[in-house]
């Protein structure tokens, strides 16, 4: 599903029209984003969270030119789907 089908959809159950809902789910992916990006984690009930994980220092390979170099330690985005979610994408 798209970003649109999902403003499509949202807006036929709701009778909201579909730049209100395309503006909340603009405003509300924004502030997922500035949270995550701040290091403050977003806990949705029932749905899932948004964290930040901190990969740790490692040495990779680059194999073209048979040269080690070290990977610095850096944070990533992260989403762990609720129970209740997940349980309802394994049936």
């Amino acid at each position: 599903m798209t970003k649109a089908e999902l403003v499509n959809q949202v807006a036929m159950e709701t009778g909201y029209d579909k730049n209100t809902i395309l503006n909340v789910l603009e405003t509300a992916m924004s502030d997922v984003k500035k949270s995550v990006a701040g290091g403050e984690n977003v806990y949705l009930r029932g749905f899932g969270s948004f964290i930040t994980k901190v990969r740790a220092e490692k040495v990779a390979r680059n194999i073209t030119k048979n040269t080690s170099i070290v990977v610095p330690e850096h944070k990533i985005p992260a989403f762990k789907p609720a129970r209740e979610f997940a349980a309802e994408v394994r049936k």
